[in-house]
């Protein structure tokens, strides 16, 4: 395969970033040398101020008090790392055990426990350091203001502890963990809407593939950024690009990752360009990749319906977050098929998820699992009558005949399910063919039937 490109800088500080976010590790140890050179701008402060008198608003102890606080606080930071890391370890078990171990990332991006384990660690580490400034005579006056910003750091770790602890407790729930992804993927969305907006579409059909060249991936992983003006950038003039993965997709190496054509004058060059305009990463994330979102709440949904957690309630949340991801999704502009650049130059993405089979990835597993579970058929049917008189509203049908699909199926199933007593069948179809918005209150009230 030869020297493996290297990704663009600009994806590869986006890489970064994005794994700065997810590293219980880099924001910690920045914290931590914000620690030491906080120890030494005190000490250089207080020599600095020591032929003034003491300074306003600090402490004053013996070198024996500030000796003995300082190796208190610094051996009680070191163990409260210890119990913070443990509890950190065990919502990442119960978070893999309960939801899915997909949603671990969430709890590992958590910014307040990335902030805590730092502040433990850092104060310790000052505490540390300034014990040298404390280390003559047993009854001399310690250098106030190294003590006294050691006292300000151990109340404000403290607080941290407590406000963590809090965090922890709630962020454990499971609508908070669905929120959270939702949450996200919303965001997401927002930044792929806004960079599809800023795409200029090309004119005419689809361009069928023709002899070319054929850029192969150098390694295995699953696709996080193919960003389309990259991609357009790295082609010469009048060429065309054909993208044969899509962000979210695995890819072997050696397996197609593109057809470009007519043949370039310079194909290494045009190839070692595209291959560092796509960046493979080892595991899937959700930088541009809304569909790994949708994986999560359903993997979340299909564990609360297995006999083993029997939960249908959290199948009930996960299916509303669902909606309401999709309420914002299946209208919005996905990314097209053909982006025309400058000189003539096109990317054709014939793999890019369509608004249908969003609706399939989000709903396809849930409703096989949910036969058993009649409160969890109901929410499905309300959902999905929702999203069909939505879409409808905006005027985007694109989804309508999948949606509709996943409703016909989920009554069948439920007609054909012999347990059900014919009240129940009519009770759940009647959900499924209202034709008012489950949401819609003001209608059900001007229909007649109370809000």
């Amino acid at each position: 395969m030869g020297r493996t490109p290297r990704p663009l800088p600009v994806l590869r500080l986006a890489s970064v970033g994005y794994r700065f976010r997810e590293s219980l590790f880099l924001l910690p140890a920045l914290i931590v040398v914000g620690g030491v050179l906080l120890a030494e701008a005190t000490r250089s402060l207080d020599r600095a101020l020591a032929d003034r008198g003491d300074p306003p608003f600090t402490l004053d102890m013996s070198n024996n008090t500030a000796t003995w606080l300082l190796s208190t606080v610094a051996g009680a930071m070191i163990t409260t790392a210890g119990v913070v890391f443990s509890l950190t370890v065990v919502s990442l078990q119960l978070a893999s055990s309960q939801f899915s171990p997909r949603v671990m990332r969430s709890f590992i991006r958590d910014r307040l426990a990335q902030v805590v384990i730092g502040s433990l660690v850092a104060t310790f580490v000052y505490s540390v350091l300034t014990l040298r400034v404390v280390s003559g005579p047993e009854e001399e006056t310690a250098a106030p203001v190294p003590v006294t910003v050691a006292v300000v750091l151990t109340v404000v770790t403290v607080l941290l502890i407590v406000a963590y602890l809090d965090h922890l407790a709630h962020g454990m729930q499971v609508g908070e963990v669905v929120r959270r992804i939702t949450g996200e993927a919303e965001t997401v969305l927002a930044d792929v809407v806004r960079r599809t907006s800023a795409e200029r579409p090309a004119e005419g059909a689809v361009p069928r593939p023709e002899p070319g060249l054929t850029v192969r991936a150098t390694a295995d992983g699953w696709v996080t950024q193919a960003p389309a003006d990259r991609l357009l950038a790295a082609l010469p003039a009048g060429a065309t690009l054909r993208l044969e993965t899509r962000v979210g997709a695995y890819i072997h190496e050696g397996e197609p990752l593109a057809h470009v054509w007519p043949a370039p004058e310079r194909p290494e060059r045009v190839r070692a360009r595209v291959q560092a305009s796509v960046l493979v990463g080892d595991v899937r994330t959700m930088q541009d990749d809304v569909d790994f979102a949708l994986r999560q709440l359903v993997d979340i949904g299909l564990r609360a319906l297995s006999p083993a957690i029997n939960d249908p309630t959290t199948a009930v949340e996960v299916i509303l977050r669902i909606g309401s991801l999709l309420r914002r999704l299946l209208p919005a502009e996905l990314p097209r098929p053909v982006v025309a650049g400058l000189d003539g130059r096109r990317l054709v993405r014939p793999w890019e998820l369509s608004a249908a089979e969003y609706v399939t990835h989000g709903f396809e597993q849930l409703r096989q699992d949910a036969a058993p579970q009649h409160q969890v058929v109901a929410a499905l049917a309300r959902v999905l009558r929702m999203l069909v008189l939505h879409v409808e509203e905006a005027g985007r049908t694109d989804a309508l005949p999948e949606l509709r699909r996943q409703l016909r199926l989920l009554l069948a199933m439920v007609e054909e399910d012999p347990e059900l007593h014919v009240e129940d069948v009519a009770h759940l179809r009647a959900v499924a063919e209202d034709p008012v918005d489950p949401a819609d209150h003001t209608a059900r009230t001007d229909a007649g039937t109370p809000a």
